[in-house]
């Protein structure tokens, strides 16, 4: 079998559906995770794009041809795969998912045991030489399939970081992903007023891509907001394991500024906490951890960099920039649900606007992240590097060059074949002339 192997990213395996990634792939994929992990019962869901149920099969058929007894937990968003893993005290599980990436598109998110993250550093390197070199263990006995439902403790256990919630009126956007399984019984559970939009499952995406990294996609929300008056409005993304808030105004906050919200509120409850941010976050994010007398530590962009340091340091809460939030009571695993209820929490408890909430974080003016398709990644790098050599440079994640008064970061995508840069100042005219001579440097 001729496998690409290219679809073996750095923190999880994505390609191009039914060409790169194919059942015959997953099924090897299952083979090669049920020889990696730990003894015991392996988890495994799925999204709702048109072909997740067949490279599901194909990765359950695998598992089950080594021995495995694999709990099918179905139609899940990606951080039901993670809490199901931690919940039920499984070996490890597999989501089927491409997360917010187009439909043609399709993956695979890989937890081993207590949630611990499969990356190319931990895992994800030996996995891919079993399946391109087609060395698995011999075939084993015993394999079987179980089907379980996690929803309702998933929900509840979701609920349980929110604190006593109010009648807020609050939009919600699935995007026609898998949040839209996990709204309705939202509704049922709480007394929040909910106003949906594409809660129906659809893996073409018919109205929107479900990315709302992507200003386009979260228009139809902000829309909602407004029309019907609403306190906040929320946006999740194909996997439902990202959510971006929408203020009353209407006005789309960064995952950077929802991370500085969220922050106060953990450092309230755990005086003197770890809270990570990641190198492409804005500086109020550390700063309000500091000024609310926590500890930040800054790390790389991903999944499976930040669980490993979430342990490390035994840190309460992590956030992302991308809309990425983690908890270290959900088994260190990141929830765009728990991040909305977290905030829809601060609302009912303060009683203010969600506006006003925020106000103290709008510091900075940000470019959000702007890629570049370049001839050569390293090259362009180089090029920022010895542009601003006068600056304090790091290499943690790509190259981050700190001012006074500007900073950015440029770094190659682990996911698609782009530099990415983020250009934040302390104003907008500074912030822009920044980018624009960046690109130009990036892209000559």
């Amino acid at each position: 079998m001729d496998i690409a192997e290219n679809i073996f990213k750095a923190y999880d395996i994505r390609g191009l559906s039914m060409e790169e990634l194919t059942p015959e792939v997953t099924h090897a994929v299952g083979r090669a995770l049920a020889d990696f992990l730990k003894p015991g019962p392996v988890g495994v869901g799925r999204d709702m794009r048109t072909d997740s149920e067949a490279l599901a099969d194909g990765l359950i058929k695998g598992l089950v041809e080594q021995g495995r007894e694999v709990v099918d937990v179905g139609l899940v968003t990606s951080d039901m795969i993670y809490f199901a893993v931690g919940h039920l005290d499984l070996a490890g599980g597999a989501m089927v998912t491409a997360s917010h990436n187009p439909g043609k598109y399709n993956g695979i998110k890989l937890t081993a045991d207590r949630v611990r993250p499969i990356g190319m550093d931990t895992g994800l390197a030996d996995i891919r030489a079993a399946v391109v070199g087609d060395t698995f263990k011999p075939a084993a006995p015993g394999g079987k399939v179980r089907h379980e439902s996690v929803m309702q403790d998933w929900v509840d256990h979701a609920l349980g970081f929110a604190g006593k919630l109010a009648p807020i009126r609050v939009g919600i956007d699935c995007g026609n992903g898998m949040a839209g399984l996990v709204v309705p019984v939202l509704a049922a559970k709480t007394p929040l007023q909910i106003s949906s939009l594409y809660l129906e499952l659809d893996g073409s995406f018919p109205n929107h891509v479900a990315n709302p990294l992507i200003f386009e996609n979260v228009v139809d929300l902000i829309n909602l907001v407004k029309a019907e008056s609403l306190d906040a409005g929320i946006a999740f993304d194909g996997d439902g394991d990202r959510a971006f808030l929408v203020d009353e105004t209407g006005a789309l906050i960064s995952g950077s500024i929802l991370g500085a919200l969220l922050a106060v509120k953990f450092l309230a409850e755990f005086p003197g906490a770890t809270i990570l941010h990641n190198a492409i976050c804005s500086r109020i994010l550390p700063e309000t951890i500091l000024a609310h007398g926590g500890v930040p530590i800054r790390t790389r962009v991903g999944h499976s960099f930040i669980k490993a340091s979430m342990r490390e340091h035994n840190a309460i809460f992590a956030a992302e920039h991308s809309g990425h939030f983690y908890f270290r009571d959900n088994y260190n695993a990141d929830s765009g649900l728990i991040a909305a209820l977290s905030a829809l929490g601060v609302i009912s408890d303060s009683g203010e606007k969600l506006s006003e909430l925020i106000a103290p974080f709008h510091k900075y003016a940000n470019s959000g992240e702007i890629n570049s398709t370049v001839d050569n990644n390293d090259q362009a790098i180089d090029r920022v590097a010895q542009a601003f050599a006068d600056g304090e440079q790091d290499h943690l994640d790509g190259l981050t060059v700190n001012y006074p008064d500007w900073w950015c970061n440029v770094r190659p995508s682990n996911t698609e074949p782009v530099v990415r840069l983020n250009v934040e100042a302390t104003s907008q005219d500074l912030m822009q002339a920044k980018t624009d001579e960046l690109l130009a440097l990036i892209r000559s």
